[in-house]
């Protein structure tokens, strides 16, 4: 009686634990917006890298989709993906988990008209800014009052030359591939504003959870080893995390 008894204890604590340490999955769906060298659209990129590192050595292998930023945040708090690439602390607050760790650092600049006073940090308070939609940016700098966010990069540079805004803000690399075609660029000064930190925002449901705690280890033990400085030098970025 008392061996059928213990029996029944052990199978129910194992039950228990397995309901509360759901199995890791065998892959990793992670969508993101195509940015030149970070996520292309074909799997390479320092991002893609970096993912593969934290998971497959762990049995996890990465899945892509490349779609529109906002898409990638919606598949992800439908959970229609495991979580997306290139999210900002806490942009988003439902149907997303963060990790403790992040991935990279983005160099934001601020894009305008050449002669104006280049803008600081603790002055955009006094200025008209504009943004793609979905990034947030009130949320991260200071003292924003008047800001638009735009559906695409094609009317940006119109909207400075017509004097609708003062500023465009967006990550560096980002503002210098909108310029890469501009015939008049010398128009236009580019300004580096602040670093923000990259984060993957990961769906909130068991999956999701145990990505990221999965996430938090690797990372924790991919930046002890140096491991992933080598990729940030073959991708020439600066590595976030001396």
């Amino acid at each position: 009686m008392a061996a059928r008894l213990r029996a029944l204890l052990l199978g129910m604590a194992v039950m228990l634990t397995a309901y509360a340490e759901p199995q890791l999955p065998s892959e990793i769906n992670v969508a993101s917006e195509v940015w030149e060298g970070h996520t292309n659209a074909d799997g390479t990129g320092m991002a893609w890298e970096i993912l593969r590192e934290v998971f497959e050595p762990s049995g996890v292998a990465l899945r892509i989709q490349s779609v529109p930023y906002t898409r990638s945040v919606g598949l992800t708090q439908r959970g229609i993906v495991d979580a997306w690439v290139g999210s900002y602390r806490d942009e988003v607050d439902e149907g997303v988990h963060y990790p403790r760790w992040h991935y990279d650092v983005e160099q934001i600049g601020v894009l305008g008209l050449k002669g104006r006073p280049a803008p600081t940090i603790d002055g955009l308070g006094e200025l008209r800014l504009i943004w793609l939609r979905g990034y947030e940016y009130q949320r991260y700098l200071p003292n924003v009052q008047h800001y638009r966010e735009v559906r695409r990069h094609s009317g940006i540079l119109g909207m400075l030359d017509l004097g609708y805004a003062d500023f465009y803000i967006d990550a560096h690399v980002e503002i210098e591939a909108l310029l890469a075609d501009v015939v008049q660029r010398d128009r236009y000064q580019l300004t580096d504003l602040t670093k923000l930190p990259l984060y993957l925002g990961f769906a909130d449901n068991p999956n999701g959870h145990a990505l990221a705690d999965l996430f938090d280890r690797r990372m924790t033990q991919l930046v002890e080893a140096g491991t992933l400085r080598p990729i940030f030098e073959r991708w020439q970025q600066p590595y976030p995390f001396d």
